[in-house]
């Protein structure tokens, strides 16, 4: 287990790992990383992972701790590909979660031979309408010092999100098909088709599934 931190790009970017195993997993964090990064967080942060800490060498990184004006979603993808070399990690399943999965994208996009699989949480491949409001909301919160009414605002918004998703998922998973010589199942998760080896998706890191998908969408 260790609470790290790796010279990237003329600054340094903190990250912490954990677990033993053979596999690499890349986690990278959404927006809330910018209220709390990962510093030191080692312990705290492995406890869901604890299960599969035998198989897989988990890998959580923040972004950068300075960020030039105008620093793109590319950039992001660019300096945790220089993160990731520094720290010998030649090749991993990559994890990314809402902001983290735009940078994800443009990771598996740039650096596909660092990229084993892609996972996507709750994620978009661009910040549509909605999420630039909401975004422009938590900036006006950020700028007067209010971040109770930021980690409020944030936390109703995921949970109204978890709600909708999970009620659109429980009406969209179908059966898995079958056929006389049984192939890898297919399920659609939100209009999203998803190969995988099980029967349904949930919004969980599935690491059943995860060494059997090149691409799993999770919402």
């Amino acid at each position: 287990m260790e609470n790290g931190c790796v010279a990237v790009s003329g600054t340094d970017m903190y990250y912490v790992s954990f677990g033993r195993g053979k596999k690499t997993l890349v986690v990278l964090p959404g927006l809330s990383d910018g209220l709390a990064t990962v510093k030191g967080k080692a312990l705290v942060l492995s406890a869901p992972y604890r299960k599969y800490l035998g198989d897989y060498s988990v890998y959580m990184f923040s972004r950068k701790n300075s960020m030039q004006k105008d620093y793109t979603i590319r950039q992001m993808a660019e300096d945790q590909a220089l993160a990731m070399k520094a720290l010998g990690i030649d090749r991993a399943f990559v994890l990314g979660v809402s902001q983290g999965g735009m940078i994800a994208q443009y990771l598996a996009i740039d650096h596909p031979e660092a990229v084993e699989k892609l996972i996507l949480a709750v994620t978009a491949p661009y910040a549509n309408n909605t999420a630039r409001d909401a975004v422009g909301t938590w900036i006006e919160m950020a700028e007067r010092g209010d971040h109770l009414s930021l980690m409020t605002d944030t936390a109703e918004r995921w949970l109204t999100l978890t709600i909708v998703l999970a009620s659109a998922r429980r009406s969209a998973i179908r059966p898995a098909t079958t056929s006389a010589a049984p192939a890898r199942r297919s399920v659609t998760v939100t209009g999203a088709p998803c190969s995988s080896g099980t029967p349904s998706i949930n919004a969980f890191c599935h690491f059943y599934a995860l060494d059997r998908s090149s691409v799993i969408v999770f919402v």
